[in-house]
């Protein structure tokens, strides 16, 4: 039986979830930055650290989407007749 990378248990079947090649328990999924618990395809990672996509975006995304917050943010430029 694999061991979970996060807390060093063993992962019995019913309680794992396969991500970034290793085997964890559901519940040790979790967004490196904020703790959010994660599902499998619903996620991003870095240098094999499992991030939510919010969080991923924050913290290594493109400066436009750090510096905005909310809808619109980025798209701010207005026309001029």
């Amino acid at each position: 039986m694999p061991n979970c990378p996060k807390c060093s248990k063993q992962v019995y079947f019913m309680e794992q979830a396969l991500a970034l090649g290793k085997t964890w328990h559901k519940t040790c999924l979790k967004c490196s930055t904020c703790n959010k618990t994660l599902t499998i395809g619903s996620f991003s990672d870095k240098d094999g650290q499992p991030y939510c996509n919010p969080c991923y975006q924050k913290n290594f995304g493109p400066a436009g989407v750090r510096a905005g917050s909310g809808a619109g943010t980025a798209n701010s430029y207005q026309w001029k007749k």
